[in-house]
């Protein structure tokens, strides 16, 4: 067993560390000792010979230059804002995060001789460096513990408690039971089942949605997963009622959600938490837990934006007003462009253009209205329907069409821009942006684009 800890100052590291150690029979590693035991001084010292930049080029050194093995590893409080160092530390480790109250960590640093980060009195200090580091910190953490209040050995014996948790005792055996009846495809359930039979049991997500078996994400998640090391799985939840896949999400303890259609909306009021970009659009299709919270995201409005970066300002035409199309509207105006909505539905479509203050005609206008950038955004098109509200007479060469139905790949639609002379994007485009962006909220790791398309094939 490899257990990382990490937190803010004043979370516990070092005492929790020590206690968990012996609770394990581990040895402990700390990063810091580390690294004042290689530089012959203090941490203190050396920030103030060689700065925060000579310092956390050593923090990278140690982190890169840590041994294999089962071992007990406390970090530094500002580890993971290196995306090298938390790649090294997830790799075959179980990220255990530690929290505490600001006037904890307040009490617990008063008298600590470490440099300061900001210059700030140190409440405001630590109330600044919670808010920058408290979203890069939860993604990475696969379990999370608050220490307020609590002994440095109790905080042990909360950790192994959830390190030790299988599925084979409530409430976790009703939750893997309903997760097997879940998942629509055999061969994945056997695997689930005998993954999941071992303790401790690997970390979980999935993605839920109604149907969910045409989802290539199990695939993609799996190859990740392995890319970095990770002890997860990825599961299919195939099922009509969203507030019973949340319960058992909560019961079991899965780590992260894929959401899909038609639960995009559905979920909302069933979460903790709702990231701003989210209750903007209006929809969740990233659901994470943190401790008992679980936090609701979008990055679907990203899977849209990322490919148009270079188009900001330009005239575009939107194509839909459902679920996808709110978050294409709001990327696109998040991109300064001049936003026209369409929609075979004129009252949904005005309904969408007052939201996000933008046009919106009948899509008998499309031809009027000369758009640079066209993003369309209805089920038309999708495998096994050869429609396309859009012929090869309605594009001109030089627009730019993105059709956000990814299968096929090469969509009636795209197919017609083509031969139009148009700039074409599949939808595979926004999967693949979204998905960086998604991964990135259940594991801390930033993911390049190429790695994820290389990985669909």
């Amino acid at each position: 067993m490899r257990i990382v800890l990490t937190g803010l100052r004043g979370t516990g590291k070092t005492a929790v560390g020590e206690a968990l150690a012996a609770l394990y029979h581990l040895p402990l590693i700390d990063s810091d000792g580390l690294i004042e035991k290689e530089a012959g001084m203090a941490i203190p010292k050396i920030f103030a010979t060689e700065g925060e930049e000579g310092f956390r080029r050593r923090e990278h050194q140690a982190i890169a230059g840590l041994p294999v093995g089962p071992a007990v590893i406390s970090t530094g409080g500002g580890v993971l804002l290196d995306q090298q160092n938390l790649v090294a530390l997830r790799h075959e480790s179980t990220m255990v995060l530690l929290t505490a109250d600001l006037e904890t960590m307040y009490r617990r640093t008063i008298t600590s001789d470490r440099p300061p980060l900001t210059g700030e009195p140190l409440m405001d200090e630590i109330r600044t460096v919670a808010a920058v580091r408290g979203d890069p910190y939860r993604a990475a953490a696969d379990l999370s513990v608050d220490t307020t209040g609590k002994k440095a050995g109790m905080v042990a014996l909360e950790i192994r408690a959830l390190l030790n948790g299988t599925w084979k005792t409530e409430p976790r055996a009703s939750a893997l039971s309903f997760l097997l009846q879940a998942n629509p495809a055999a061969g994945e359930r056997e695997a689930l089942a005998a993954d999941l039979d071992t303790d401790p049991a690997p970390g979980l997500c999935g993605i839920a949605g109604f149907p969910a078996s045409h989802s290539i994400s199990p695939q993609m998640y799996a190859a990740l997963f392995a890319r970095f090391g990770l002890d997860y799985r990825y599961t299919r939840i195939e099922w009509p009622s969203i507030a019973e896949i949340i319960a058992v999400f909560r019961a079991g303890r899965l780590r992260g959600l894929s959401v899909t259609i038609p639960f995009k909306e559905q979920v909302i009021p069933l979460l903790d938490t709702i990231d701003p970009d989210a209750t903007a659009i209006g929809a969740v299709n990233t659901v994470v837990r943190c401790g008992d919270e679980l936090a609701g995201f979008n990055t679907d409005w990203l899977g849209v934006r990322k490919p148009l970066q270079q188009h900001r300002g330009e005239r575009a035409v939107l194509i839909g007003a459902g679920g996808a199309a709110a978050a294409a509207a709001y990327a696109l105006k998040s991109l300064g462009m001049d936003l026209t909505i369409l929609n075979r539905t004129e009252e949904r479509g005005r309904v969408l253009a007052a939201r996000f203050d933008c046009s919106t005609a009948p899509l008998s206008r499309f031809g009027d209205l000369d758009p640079e950038v066209v993003v369309h955004a209805t089920p038309v098109g999708m495998h096994p329907d050869t429609g396309t509200l859009l012929t090869r007479a309605d594009l001109d060469e030089g627009m730019t069409v993105f059709d956000l139905v990814y299968t096929p790949r090469m969509t009636p639609l795209l197919r017609e821009a083509e031969a139009a002379g148009a700039w074409v994007i599949p939808g595979t485009e926004m999967f693949i942006h979204q998905a960086c962006a998604q991964f990135e909220h259940f594991t801390g790791i930033q993911v390049s684009p190429d790695l994820v398309r290389g990985v669909i094939g």
